[in-house]
C-alpha cells in the first residue's frame, strides 16, 4: 500500500510487517559492500524515515548504490521495529527506483550549510532540516490565525491589493503603473498625467488592509483580513521585509481595551496551537535555533501581559541604570533595544504600550482626552521586540477631518472613509499583525528573510 513518513510515525503499528510504498526523496546515501542505508524524506513529517537496501533482497542492489543525494526515488519494503538501534523503526527495501536523477553539482548536500548560503538557493532550501521545520510552521501558524479568528465568529475579508489611497500616509508605496516608463504622458503643468494610466489616477501597492475592513466592520461587526502587503521602504534589517503578510482584525463596538484583549487571546491561541501541531519542529526550534525558547513561550500562556503607557515606559527606561546607545525620550519611539529592555528585564514577559503621543502615529487613531496623545497600542514581546500595532480608530468625524488636515492626508480620494463615520459609525478599533514577525517569535529565527519563502528586500527580487 502507499503510505507516508507521517503516518509511518503516528500510526506506526498499523503498518509493520506490511508491504510499502514510498514516494520522496533521498537526504543521504551512505552505501557499503553488501547493503546500504537511505535517509529518506517524503515532506508530509519533520522526521526522516531511514532505508535500508542489501545485495541479498534488493533486485538492483547496484543501480541503488549510485543515487545521489537530492533525487526522488519510490521504495517499496517492510517496516521493522529497531528497539536496539537509535531510531525506532527502517524500512527493508526490497526495491528502490529512480525517479528523477540529481546532479553532482546538488548544491543541498548532507553538511551544515549557512543561512545566507542558503538564501542564494532558496528554491532549494526547503529541502534542508531547519526550513521543513520554519515552513511548516508557519504554515501551521496561518491555519492557527483562520481557526481562532473563526471560533470568535469573525468574518475573513480580503482586502484589495491595488489601491487609491496610503493607509498609513507615510508615502513608502510602490506605485502600480501600464504608462510607458520611457515615454511618459504629461500635463500641461510638467506633472505626469495618471489619467492616461489604467486606472485613470495613481495607483499602488497596498501597505495595509485596515482601512477597507474598518468598511466591513460597519456591516458584520467582527471582521479580518490575512494578506500580502508591501513597503517601498529602503530598509536593510533582519526585521524589514518589502512583501510581507499581514492579519488586520477590525472590530466595531470595540475600545482599546477589548483591542488589546483580543490580541492577548490571539498570540496565546496561537502558541498553543504551534506546540500541538508542530512538536517535533517546536523541539528542533529549542535544540538547534534558540535554546530556552519552549520556556519562553509557555511562560506566555501562564501569566497576563503587562500593560504601561508611552510616558510610563519612557520613565522606566530613564530611571533603569542601563547604558541605551539611544538614550529614551518622551514624546519619540521607542527602539529596538528599549523593547529589549522592557520585555526581558523589567517585565520580562509581553507588554502592551498604550496611550501613544499623536506625532509620531497615524491620522486614523483616536484622540485622547488630553489632545496629545492617542488610543494605540504596541505589543512587544521578549525575543522580537514589536509584534502588534493597533489602535480604537477615530470614530468622531470632525476629529477625523481635523487630523487629516493637520497630517496633510488628502481627502478627495478618502471621501468612502469618511463617509464611514457619515452614515452610522461607532466606536471601534484593530490591530495589525505582520505574520513574519510572528513565526520569527514562534521559531527563534532572528532574520525575516528566513521565515519567508522567497523574501523580497531592497536590492534582492530573485526567484
Amino acid at each position: 500500500m502507499e503510505t507516508t513518513v507521517k503516518s509511518i510515525y503516528t500510526t506506526t503499528e498499523s503498518h509493520l510487517e506490511k508491504e510499502l510504498i514510498l514516494y520522496g526523496w533521498v537526504r543521504n546515501n551512505r552505501a557499503q559492500k553488501e547493503f546500504g542505508f537511505i535517509s529518506f524524506h517524503d515532506g508530509t513529517f519533520f522526521e526522516t524515515i531511514q532505508v535500508v537496501y542489501e545485495e541479498s533482497k534488493a533486485d538492483n542492489f547496484k543501480d541503488i548504490q549510485k543515487i545521489r543525494v537530492g533525487s526522488s526515488i519510490l521504495v517499496k519494503g517492510q517496516l521493522k521495529l529497531t528497539p536496539d538501534a537509535k531510531q525506532p523503526f527502517e524500512i527493508k527495501a526490497t526495491h528502490i527506483e529512480l525517479l528523477g536523477d540529481s546532479s553532482e553539482d546538488y548544491p543541498i548536500q548532507p553538511k551544515r550549510h549557512s543561512r545566507e548560503f542558503l538564501r542564494e538557493v532558496a528554491h532549494l532550501r526547503a529541502r534542508t532540516n531547519l526550513f521543513q521545520a520554519v515552513f511548516r510552521l508557519r504554515s501551521i501558524a496561518a491555519f492557527a490565525v483562520h481557526e481562532f479568528f473563526q471560533s470568535q465568529g469573525f468574518v475573513y475579508t480580503h482586502t484589495p491589493l491595488i489601491t487609491g489611497n496610503d493607509g498609513e500616509g507615510a508615502g513608502q508605496m510602490f506605485s502600480v503603473t501600464t504608462l510607458p516608463l520611457d515615454n511618459l504622458p504629461m500635463t500641461e503643468d510638467h506633472k505626469i498625467d495618471f489619467k492616461k494610466d489604467f486606472f485613470g489616477k495613481r495607483t499602488n501597492l497596498t501597505v495595509t488592509g485596515q482601512l477597507e475592513a474598518e468598511a466591513f466592520a460597519m456591516a458584520f461587526k467582527n471582521v479580518y483580513t490575512f494578506g500580502p502587503t508591501f513597503r517601498a521602504e529602503n530598509s536593510n534589517t533582519q526585521r524589514h521585509a518589502s512583501e510581507f503578510w499581514m492579519i488586520e482584525p477590525e472590530m466595531a463596538f470595540a475600545d482599546l481595551s477589548k483591542d488589546m484583549a483580543v490580541a492577548e487571546d490571539m498570540v496565546k491561541y496561537i502558541i498553543k496551537y504551534v506546540f500541538e501541531k508542530a512538536p517535533e519542529e517546536m523541539v528542533f526550534f529549542d535544540k538547534f535555533v534558540e535554546p530556552g525558547l519552549t520556556d519562553r513561550l509557555l511562560s506566555v500562556l501562564t501569566q497576563p501581559f503587562a500593560n504601561v503607557t508611552h510616558k510610563e515606559a519612557i520613565d522606566i527606561l530613564l530611571n533603569s541604570k542601563e547604558k541605551f546607545e539611544n538614550k529614551p525620550q518622551q514624546g519619540q519611539d521607542i527602539n529596538t533595544e528599549h523593547e529589549k529592555y522592557l520585555t526581558e528585564k523589567h517585565f520580562k514577559r509581553p507588554v502592551f504600550v498604550i496611550d501613544w503621543p499623536k506625532d509620531i502615529k497615524a491620522f486614523y487613531m483616536r484622540m485622547n482626552d488630553d489632545h496629545e496623545t492617542v488610543a494605540a497600542m504596541d505589543l512587544l514581546v521578549p525575543g522580537s521586540g514589536e509584534l502588534i500595532g493597533g489602535s480604537q480608530r477615530e470614530e468622531r468625524l470632525d476629529y477625523l477631518l481635523k487630523r487629516m488636515e493637520e497630517m496633510n492626508v488628502p481627502k478627495e480620494d478618502m471621501e468612502w472613509y469618511i463617509d464611514l463615520r457619515r452614515y452610522g459609525g461607532c466606536v471601534h478599533a484593530g490591530f495589525g499583525l505582520g505574520f513574519e514577525r510572528l513565526v520569527m517569535y514562534l521559531t527563534g529565527v532572528e532574520n525575516i528573510r528566513d521565515v519567508i519563502p522567497f523574501p523580497r528586500t531592497p536590492k534582492n527580487c530573485e526567484f
